[in-house]
């Protein structure tokens, strides 16, 4: 009777729950209003299966429960009309819950043909993006070509890549009403990129180019997510994405660097690296090397400490001790930052093995972002 008791409490608990639970989808703002209608069919079909089943279980608790002196249950190892009614009701609705998915999923990664391509790079943990220029193509990739200064992995020999928009931050810019077929790579492991909004989103599995489309319908900023866990830092992989009208599109759209642009001539002696300002350089390879999705540069808190006015200062690490934010303890934190933990931050920060040149650089925009005031602590700063 107890079990009997706790399983009817529980089919009524989880029904009325689900019916005044807060946590409903969030708005749609895109044209896969099917996705909503498939998940409707879902919950509906498994809530029906998990009402009748456990409902069943109640009923023959009570209905055979065990009696002195009643009747004992009868051993029938077959029952031939039982096993095909069973049959019948589980093909059927296996059937209606996988059909209408893979009619919508059909749909999902069959672009409309004039679709406007963006690529997206997962790394941990940032985002990049890639449009097409005026050509209208997007220029061919290979992973031999990635490097801190091309962290798309482009051709440098493509003529077709040369006016390729590329977008090294997390933020990018969509126009409204207007289909967009979505590329996705990875440069390290499982991510996927998900704006709920949207309902649109797709596994990016290293080695491979996966693919969707959808156009989004109502104008605002919505936050993309990695929705696979990518490792210590995943909470942390968040971009943005920005809908607007057709002309405020194009005006970003021409803020935006071209392939050809973001490529830094070799020094003059051809071994120095990358010529022109350090602090430019090392800018440049803040957002290639994804240090940007953790660490700011206006004062704003982040997962790692902020670089703004960082040097000079005396950090105060996990153990309680200090030390002085100088070029080498940048360096060494850059090499080696699992050897000192910062005092409230978490350990996520993964190893990074950067030439002596790109190391420079990096901290020299480091530098460039001010320094401290002397015996200042990060954790006056931050209060």
């Amino acid at each position: 009777m107890a079990i009997a008791a706790a399983l009817l409490l529980l089919v009524v608990v989880t029904v009325v729950f689900h019916w005044f639970s807060p946590w409903w989808l969030t708005p749609l703002a895109s044209n896969w209003g099917q996705m909503d209608f498939t998940l409707a069919i879902t919950v509906f079909i498994t809530g029906v299966f998990f009402v009748v089943i456990n409902l069943f279980v109640v009923y023959t608790l009570l209905r055979f429960r065990h009696r002195k002196g009643g009747p004992r249950a009868a051993y029938e190892p077959e029952n031939k009309k039982l096993e095909r009614w069973l049959i019948g009701v589980t093909t059927v609705g296996i059937v209606a819950l996988l059909a209408p998915g893979l009619v919508v999923y059909a749909d999902y990664v069959r672009p409309p043909h004039d679709a406007m391509v963006l690529e997206v790079v997962g790394q941990q943990w940032q985002w990049r993006y890639r449009l097409p220029g005026a050509s209208g193509k997007l220029g061919a990739s290979d992973a031999r070509f990635v490097s801190g200064a091309n962290p798309f992995g482009l051709d440098p020999d493509d003529p077709a890549a040369q006016d390729n928009i590329v977008v090294a931050g997390n933020e990018v810019h969509l126009p409204l009403n207007k289909p967009v077929k979505m590329l996705l790579r990875s440069h390290d492991v499982l991510h996927d990129f998900f704006v709920p909004q949207f309902r649109a989103r797709m596994n990016i599995v290293p080695g491979q180019v996966s693919s969707f489309w959808f156009t989004p319908t109502e104008p605002g900023r919505y936050e993309a997510m990695c929705a696979q866990l990518c490792g210590v830092g995943h909470p942390n992989m968040r971009g943005t994405v920005i809908v607007e009208d057709e002309a405020s599109f194009q005006a970003w759209l021409k803020t935006q660097p071209t392939f050809a642009q973001t490529r830094v001539p070799a020094a003059p002696d051809g071994s120095a690296g990358p010529a022109g300002s350090p602090a430019a350089v090392g800018k440049t390879l803040a957002q290639a090397r994804g240090c940007v999705a953790c660490h700011t540069v206006d004062g704003s808190p982040g997962a790692g400490p902020t670089w703004k006015g960082l040097y000079g200062k005396t950090e105060t690490l996990a153990d309680g001790s200090t030390a002085l934010a100088d070029e080498g303890f940048l360096k060494e934190e850059i090499r080696n930052p699992q050897a000192r933990v910062i005092k409230g931050f978490a350990p996520i920060m993964p190893k990074v093995d950067l030439p002596a040149d790109e190391l420079d650089a990096l901290v020299a925009y480091i530098k460039s972002q001010g320094a401290g005031a002397p015996g200042t602590t990060v954790e006056k700063a931050q209060r």
